[in-house]
């Protein structure tokens, strides 16, 4: 049988999350994964999520809607793809990324679907 998977989550100011996630790639951390969802109809909530040695951290990025946010693609060159995903289902901007797609990443029926209607 494998080894159980542990999970913990950290919180992290949009200030810090560059220098957080660098400290984690120095580390040896991998990128797995990078997460949206509404927390409510005025904020979003962004899980960047790492894993070293079967050992799985997420920063959570709690950020008001509007907010733009600084692209780790820098230090991770695959969140494009997570930054992009994001961008065009909840409307996050994602500044200084290495391939931004400017909201054309997917085809979708209407523009930032998970976006909340107020």
């Amino acid at each position: 049988m494998g080894k159980t998977a542990q999970q913990n989550f950290e919180a992290v100011e949009l200030s810090n999350l560059i220098s957080r996630v660098g400290d984690l790639k120095a580390d040896g951390y991998r990128l797995v994964q990078i997460c949206g969802v509404n927390l409510d109809d005025d904020n979003y909530e962004i899980l960047y999520s790492f894993d070293k040695n079967h050992e799985l951290l997420s920063l959570r990025l709690d950020i008001a809607i509007g907010t733009e946010v600084e692209s780790i693609t820098g230090i991770y060159w695959p969140a494009f793809i997570y930054e992009n995903e994001i961008h065009d289902l909840f409307g996050v901007q994602f500044n200084h990324s290495a391939l931004d797609y400017q909201g054309t990443f997917f085809r979708i029926a209407e523009e930032t679907p998970w976006k909340p209607k107020k």
